[in-house]
């Protein structure tokens, strides 16, 4: 094995395990409950239900036309896809935060390529709810995209540098 691809086997195995959980999930949503069948979980919180998003994130561009649909989504995750590729494959070793979350979102996004492909739309079947305020149904998928982009933006806008975690000999500005 090359060194470049021993050191993407970690970013390969998070991205697939969320890829195989993710399918394993809508497989056993689709084989056990009608669609709009709903299962509580947590009495006025949280129910499994066989929902169905035709769009995106908060079934953005759900009414567009079909045509649409199938050609735009995949060719943007395909893009998406692409990209995180590239930008974990450029990631130094020891940015593992960055490289794991991306894993992640990568995971993530064929998850939901891999629906749109079969199903021409995403199978969605976690409820989350308070009293009568339902968030829009979400997936194994969503939920790693989610969390992903979440410790991106928490690694950028509060994590340190690496320079910061030298020897302390940091180079102080001349006077």
């Amino acid at each position: 094995m090359s060194r470049a691809t021993s050191s993407l086997l970690p970013s390969i195995i998070v991205a697939m395990a969320v890829f195989v959980l993710d399918q394993i999930t809508k497989l056993a949503i689709v084989n056990r409950l009608a669609f709009h069948e709903s299962i509580p979980v947590v009495d006025g919180f949280l129910n499994i239900v066989h929902a169905r998003n035709p769009g995106a994130a908060f079934s953005f561009l759900a009414g567009a036309p079909l045509w649409f649909r199938s050609l735009f989504f995949p060719a943007i995750t395909i893009v998406a896809v692409v990209v995180v590729v590239s930008v974990i494959r450029r990631l130094p070793p020891e940015d593992r935060l960055l490289r794991l979350a991306l894993s992640g979102v990568l995971g993530g996004a064929l998850g939901n390529l891999c629906d749109r492909l079969r199903y021409g739309e995403v199978i969605d079947f976690i409820d989350v709810y308070w009293r009568g305020h339902h968030w829009p149904a979400f997936n194994v998928a969503d939920s790693s995209i989610t969390l992903a982009v979440t410790a991106v933006v928490l690694q950028t806008l509060f994590g340190s540098t690496r320079e910061s975690h030298g020897s302390g000999a940091e180079k102080l500005p001349s006077p």
